[in-house]
């Protein structure tokens, strides 16, 4: 029965976490579609100050689609393990990509669609070797789980660094160096994942009649949570506004998600009750979605499909079978290596102007 029950909630959560990707990743087209409204209108863009976007129902759409896959998240964390609900919110960035091709009118080259690809992949590999039973279902069980010294260390740790992070190295080295505002995010973000799988829990028991308000450990999780989340959120948007938004995403996931994952082993223990391949194949799962989320960000700018493969495959045969170029060919190649070169400085000018001085990392 129990193990029905395990497999019942993994479910539940994995449609929950599933849906959560989707609701955020449409939440994005949803506020630029109502957006670039406004600006067709005429009106003053939020860029500029304005707040002309609070009168438009896309705009509110979007932000209702934000706060339900927000809460299908929190609620995901109730049912499932942390180790295969916060590696599927990357299927949020996949949505996000997808829709904007098809309603922006935003290109996704080859490399995109092969990222795409490789992080659907990613996320089937998880999904199939993540653990499904759940450890812990009562909040007794919690505030044992956090009493362990494994994790009283691991947590003491989390908050040093941060610290040093935060009042040290941050002042003298965040302007320039992209690893230290994301790191901050990162690592607590592994704490506030905890307090929200605890407060999931709490809710289940909540919704079962039991007296969960005057349990303590549901005050110290909701207090934890809030300075947590909202660390966070001052951190990371001080990385956004510093680094490029297509650089920032690819790395916070990567480094949040291996806290994440890290912290859920430490706390819950999941890896002791896996078997090797399962192990693996979680792994596998995770960096073959690294990989998808790195090629669908680092290189979005790049003009390059499918169109172009044969000319690029053209040039590379000739080179090889040590065929001379006329100096018609040489002539074109290097008129299109100058048009190339002048884009690629007018892009990197724009993207300079776009966002601020930035130094080199």
């Amino acid at each position: 029965m129990s193990q029905t029950r395990g497999k019942y909630d993994f479910c539940i959560g994995l449609v929950l976490a599933m849906s959560s990707s989707i609701f955020i990743g449409g939440s994005f087209i949803l506020k630029k579609k109502g957006l670039l409204r406004l600006a067709r209108k005429g009106s003053m863009r939020a860029g500029q100050g304005g707040h002309a976007y609070l009168k438009e129902w896309l705009w509110w759409a979007g932000l209702l689609s934000m706060g339900a896959g927000e809460v299908a998240n929190f609620a995901a964390y109730a049912f499932a393990p942390a180790t295969l609900v916060t590696p599927l919110g990357a299927l949020s960035v996949l949505v996000s990509a997808i829709l904007s091709s098809f309603f922006l009118n935003e290109k996704l080259n080859l490399h995109g669609k092969i990222g795409c690809l490789l992080s659907i992949l990613g996320s089937t590999v998880m999904v199939i070797h993540a653990p499904q039973e759940e450890e812990v279902e009562t909040l007794d069980e919690m505030s044992h789980k956090l009493g362990d010294p494994g994790f009283v260390v691991f947590a003491t740790l989390v908050v040093i660094v941060s610290l040093i992070l935060i009042c040290v190295v941050g002042p003298r080295h965040g302007q320039t160096n992209i690893l230290v505002y994301i790191t901050i995010c990162s690592v607590i973000g592994a704490l506030s994942v905890s307090c929200v799988k605890g407060l999931g829990i709490a809710i289940k028991e909540l919704f079962a009649g039991k007296p969960v308000l005057k349990h303590p450990l549901s005050w110290i999780l909701l207090l934890s949570l809030t300075v947590c989340v909202s660390t966070q959120i001052n951190y990371l948007n001080r990385a956004l506004d510093i680094f490029n938004t297509s650089i920032v995403t690819p790395i916070y996931y990567v480094i949040f998600t291996t806290s994440v994952l890290t912290c859920s082993a430490i706390l819950f223990k999941e890896w002791q009750h896996m078997e090797a391949d399962d192990i693996i194949g979680t792994l596998s799962g995770f960096l073959t979605i690294i990989v998808g989320i790195f090629l669908l960000h680092a290189f979005k700018d790049v003009n390059f499909t499918l169109a172009n493969l044969p000319l690029s495959l053209r040039k590379d045969d000739r080179a090889a079978n040590g065929t001379l170029l006329s100096a018609y060919d040489s002539f074109n190649d290097d008129e299109e290596s100058s048009a190339c070169l002048g884009e690629m400085q007018s892009t990197e000018s724009l993207s300079a102007r776009r966002n601020g001085s930035l130094s080199p990392f």
